[in-house]
């Protein structure tokens, strides 16, 4: 079976980002299970749109998806996850001024990655225009993660909200990194 990329570099990222996010959605997917479907079926819903990017990822790594189709759906895919979890249905967080910057920048990101990835000269965009899409995504984890490590009440639970906050990165990392490399093909 032949691989996209040649370059072992390019490889490993793809590798370990596909490994990170199946292991943080196979912990998503415990903590489901045993705090009921009830308590957790947010998190669900976000499983199948992180489980439908790590198929993406695969298909395109074995040249079964084109990258306008792989472009496409992860797009979708990845916007669905942002307008759920962090515009519609936000975490209550204590503090006010941690929530309007995970507001806004949730806002900015779905807005990133229409502008960046919705059009149709995508491939043109330069190594630093795609790599905004996964510091903006960072900064959001980031911040959620101080404010449930410094301003939330710690349950058993926040372990997997914490889990569950850096499987969106994760699949970014390696979205972006597959779009890096197809800028750069196309480039040369």
């Amino acid at each position: 079976m032949q691989t996209r990329f040649k370059k072992g570099a390019k490889v490993l990222d793809i590798v370990i980002t596909s490994v990170a996010a199946i292991i943080s959605v196979a912990t998503m997917l415990y903590g489901v299970a045993y705090y009921g479907l009830q308590n957790a079926w947010p998190e669900l819903v976000l499983n199948v749109f992180y489980i439908f990017c790590v198929v993406l990822i695969g298909l395109y790594f074995f040249n079964r998806l084109d990258s306008h189709r792989f472009n496409y759906w992860c797009s979708i895919s990845v916007g669905m996850t942002v307008l759920l979890r962090d515009i519609l249905f936000a975490p209550p967080l204590d503090n006010l001024v941690l929530r309007s910057a995970c507001f806004t920048l949730s806002v900015l990101f779905l807005c990133t990655l229409t502008y960046f990835y919705a059009r149709k000269e995508w491939k043109s965009y330069t190594k630093r225009n795609l790599w905004i899409i996964f510091a903006i995504d960072a900064l959001i984890a980031v911040l959620y993660q101080f404010d449930i490590m410094y301003f939330e009440a710690a349950d058993e639970y926040t372990t997997y909200m914490l889990t569950e906050i850096w499987i969106r990165p994760t699949i970014t990392y390696g979205l972006v990194a597959c779009f890096v490399t197809e800028a750069n093909e196309q480039a040369e």
